[in-house]
């Protein structure tokens, strides 16, 4: 096992740049570091409230150090000025192990080799033990010692993860370890390679996670209604555009887990992808995740700076999955999604109500089976993306929100069991105040066949009332604002209405005759 040390501070650019943020920056170097086998023997990092570029000896700084277990240990916040003198302590402390044998590299973040790391940079130098890190000054300086330098570059569009991965990938090189960057939460399964980017693509994940920016659009559309915000229709339109970039960000990040990097090849590849709807954005978002992880990896490996990785694997990443979008993909991306959107359309005008029938019958299986998540929310997001409202969407707010409501409301009145009410109570506050939260009825539906009937024909009722009033709506909103995101705000109020009637009623009747 090879021991490594790291010192330096919070900089003056690397502030800006994950430094603020200093048990991140030293978490991320120490997950990379046990995904190589490296042991964190010391450390000396001096972080201050604010960017060293212009700080006075009475700033505020804390000192980050090590414990036996590779920890990370903050000490007390202070004057900069005497954290400095502790911190000059420690550096002696490293040093001397370097001398000793027993540290084998150096991790350096906008070290002051002239002071607060001077015995350590000195002790390096004489050792000649590798040395990776960043900071322009910084580095240019301990180079001119005659420091044996493995990899520097300058903190400019870098990360800190990205600077780790940097950090741990090029002493791997140096020494020849296997090393397999952890590229993704720090709760992750850390076990498996990294190499099977593909377990990343998760559709459902991606539009689920896109859906408050299709919320946002449906409120403006909303807005737009009202004469004094006529104007709004213009922002709405905009917001339209905008759609396939948020999608493409999104699966980006999700697929590549390379935060701000990823985030610039999503934005890059989702204005490219524009033409070809939230599928072209999807798709050029998936594809820029996977190039930005291949970029980066290649990079690193091939002891690029890190700055110039993270331009290469962002920029290059999100310009070739754009362009393949908007030259190959787009067309077939808009077919499908106008093909996806069409079939309703066909569906409601040959019976609006007989299809608003079956989608409230299905609604309830369909989510139960967990297909909801998979197909038909995604459908609502393809709907919305045309007109800032769905007839799915619609028959979801009636089919499962008002009739999840009815039957917690209908518990909590009928039931003597003062359990099933408490558990009743935040289900329905959460059903009528945020729109969601529809498997709070769950308990009640499968502990009496009767309430999960009236649950389906519930749904059927008021999907049917969504056909005939033609309404185009959603969920996931405050269920007192759902009538004002619509096209037909009567239709869809009584529809609402009818659904959550009927299973407030059914659910009833179905306690009373539970306790005869």
């Amino acid at each position: 096992m090879k021991n490594i040390a790291i010192i330096g501070s919070s900089g003056g650019n690397l502030y800006s740049l994950g430094g603020k943020s200093p048990h991140k920056l030293l978490q991320e170097i120490k997950l990379q570091s046990d995904a190589a086998g490296f042991q964190i023997t010391a450390m000396q990092f001096i972080a201050a409230d604010a960017s060293m570029d212009a700080l006075n000896d009475t700033a505020q700084a804390s000192l980050f150090t090590s414990n036996p277990n590779g920890q990370v240990v903050q000490s007390e916040s202070g004057p900069l000025k005497t954290i400095n003198e502790i911190a000059k302590i420690k550096d002696q402390e490293i040093g001397t192990m370097i001398l000793e044998g027993q540290i084998d590299g150096l991790v350096v973040m906008s070290a002051d080799p002239d002071d607060v790391n001077k015995q350590s940079v000195a002790a390096a130098v004489e050792k000649r033990i590798p040395i990776v890190g960043t900071g322009g000054t910084s580095m240019s300086k301990i180079s001119s010692k005659g420091a044996y330098i493995v990899a520097k570059s300058g903190t400019t569009g870098t990360t800190n993860r990205t600077r780790a991965i940097s950090f741990i990938g090029s002493l791997a090189n140096y020494w020849h370890v296997n090393y397999k960057a952890v590229i993704g939460s720090h709760m992750e399964d850390n076990s498996q390679p990294t190499e099977n980017i593909w377990r990343n693509i998760n559709i459902r994940g991606i539009m689920i996670s896109a859906l408050p920016g299709f919320i946002a659009m449906a409120i403006v559309l909303a807005l737009s209604k009202i004469p004094a915000f006529s104007g709004l229709q213009d922002v709405f339109d905009l917001m339209i555009q905008a759609l396939p970039v948020i999608v493409s960000v999104i699966a980006a990040k999700q697929v590549s887990n390379l935060d701000e990097v990823s985030i610039v090849a999503g934005v890059v590849a989702g204005v490219l992808a524009v033409d070809g709807g939230i599928i072209g954005g999807i798709i050029g978002g998936i594809v820029a995740g996977i190039l930005v992880h291949f970029f980066f990896t290649k990079c690193i490996k091939w002891r690029f700076p890190v700055t110039t990785v993270n331009i290469a694997a962002g920029g290059l990443a999100g310009l070739i999955s754009g362009l393949l979008v908007f030259y190959l993909f787009a067309p077939i991306a808009l077919w499908i999604g106008d093909g996806i959107k069409d079939t309703i359309e066909i569906a409601i005008a040959f019976n609006p109500i007989i299809a608003g029938l079956i989608g409230g019958l299905l609604i309830w299986p369909a989510i139960l089976g967990g297909v909801y998540h998979a197909a038909i929310l995604p459908i609502v997001l393809l709907e919305m993306e045309r007109t800032g409202a769905s007839f799915l969407g619609a028959i979801d707010m009636v089919g499962l929100v008002l009739v999840s409501a009815g039957i917690n409301l209908a518990t909590i009145i009928s039931t003597k069991d003062k359990g099933e009410a408490a558990a009743a109570t935040p289900g329905f506050l959460i059903n009528m105040g945020f729109g969601t939260f529809v498997e709070a009825a769950y308990p009640f539906m499968f502990s009496n066949k009767l309430v999960f009937a009236g649950a389906i024909f519930s749904a059927g009722a008021g999907g049917a009332l969504v056909g005939l009033f033609d309404v185009r709506g959603t969920a996931y909103v405050p269920t007192f604002t759902a009538p004002f995101l619509t096209n037909n705000s009567f239709g869809f109020v009584i529809a609402m209405a009818a659904s959550f009637g009927l299973s407030f009623v059914i659910t009833i009747i179905a306690n009373k005759m539970k306790k005869k």
